[in-house]
């Protein structure tokens, strides 16, 4: 019976450290800006700048010195792609560079007098193609449409041109992002990490919070339902979870339904996946919360670190050119795991066993960061003692 009565109190006191938390949330208007605004609003916003996927009508300018019909006809090919508009012709170089540094046009498109020549002969020819380069996505328009151009033309001409067949066929297929997208690409990235960054800003201001209550500046107010370390560990995280499961519903799933991204995962995967992720959050979070004096010094230290951490994901630069040192950083935050394992799953149609590494990641570092928390409160409950 008094096993039974033990864990029936402390089921009970961790319902009430759970329902204490949840109080302090919602009468916390910094910590709600945190946990649900910032939330549940950064998806929308990014969907809607980003909302247009790609660019569309780049203007470039044309130096044509071969004044040829194939010139013509490439010219007229690259204005009928979806990404390029030809701005202007002029007679030289400079002229098309003054253009491209007024931010008329972001790309030249140059024919040498030989151009046409050359092609008649049999030789190959070329095409130089100019481009601004302080504008990626404008870069990346006008060189696509410049490459299928050349390669379509390549193609038609060459057969008539030597007698050793058709030259090898080329076909370009966008995978995981037909539409070559930018909110399909960066958007999922941005959202798995904002979950990340506002739990930690969230918890560690409510922690701040409670020690400027407490009279003696500890962790774990003086009431007698905070006594025995699981139960307020497990209740604080308990009402976390709470929320969070709701904000990454929103946010992972229904948003990108909302504005058309990529969402081929199944819901039942995604649930499993974000399960160790969430996890793995609040405990970190709550970990570093424990270090945490004031309720402004989140904002001083954790904000930054926004940018370098999508860097260190792997989802706007390659995994594989990230220096190891640089690698081994990221495995302490749960983001760089759970960015891949998301985009994977629901832009790749991978399933949990194609994941398994970033899964399996994500539990270890539920496991870790929940010891070392445990160890900490601990410490601070012998310490109230």
């Amino acid at each position: 019976m008094k096993t039974i009565d033990y864990i029936k109190k402390a089921i009970g006191d961790m319902f009430r450290i759970w329902h204490d938390e949840l109080k302090q949330v919602f009468s916390d208007v910094g910590v709600i800006i945190f946990f649900l605004i910032v939330p549940l609003a950064y998806p929308v916003i990014y969907g809607l700048i980003y909302t247009t996927e790609t660019i569309r009508e780049v203007p470039m300018v044309v130096v044509d010195d071969s004044h040829s019909s194939l010139a013509r006809a490439f010219v007229r090919k690259v204005d009928g792609t979806p990404d390029a508009l030809i701005y202007s012709y002029v007679t030289n170089i400079d002229e098309a560079k003054a253009l491209v540094d007024s931010k008329k046009a972001y790309g030249v498109l140059y024919f040498p007098a030989d151009f046409s020549q050359k092609i008649n002969r049999g030789e190959q020819s070329t095409v130089s193609l100019f481009l601004d380069m302080s504008g990626l996505l404008y870069y990346k328009a006008l060189l696509l449409a410049v490459t299928e151009v050349s390669m379509d033309m390549g193609a038609t001409i060459n057969p008539t041109r030597i007698d050793t067949g058709a030259p090898i066929n080329y076909e370009s297929v966008s995978l995981y992002n037909p539409q070559n997208g930018f909110a399909s690409f960066l958007v999922p990235g941005i959202v798995v990490l904002a979950i990340q960054q506002t739990l930690l800003l969230g918890i560690g201001m409510l922690a701040a919070t409670t020690r400027e209550k407490n009279p003696s500046g500890r962790l774990i107010p003086p009431h007698s339902s905070y006594r025995g370390t699981l139960r307020i560990v497990l209740g604080k995280a308990l009402c976390y979870f709470a929320i969070y499961i709701f904000v990454s519903i929103w946010a992972l799933e229904i948003v990108p339904r909302i504005f058309n991204l990529p969402q081929i995962g199944s819901t039942g995967t995604l649930l499993l996946f974000k399960l160790p992720y969430l996890l793995a959050c609040i405990f970190l979070s709550m970990m570093v919360s424990t270090f945490i004096r004031g309720r402004e010094t989140p904002m001083m230290i954790l904000v930054f670190t926004s940018l370098p951490l999508l860097f260190l994901s792997g989802i706007s630069w390659p995994l594989a050119s990230i220096p190891d040192f640089w690698k081994y950083i990221s495995y302490i935050f749960p983001s760089s795991f759970g960015i891949q394992g998301y985009v994977k799953l629901n832009s790749m149609s991978a399933g949990l066993s194609e994941i398994a590494f970033e899964y399996q990641a994500l539990w270890i570092q539920t496991g870790i960061y929940f010891i070392i928390t445990y160890l900490i409160y601990r410490k601070e409950s012998i310490r109230k003692d």
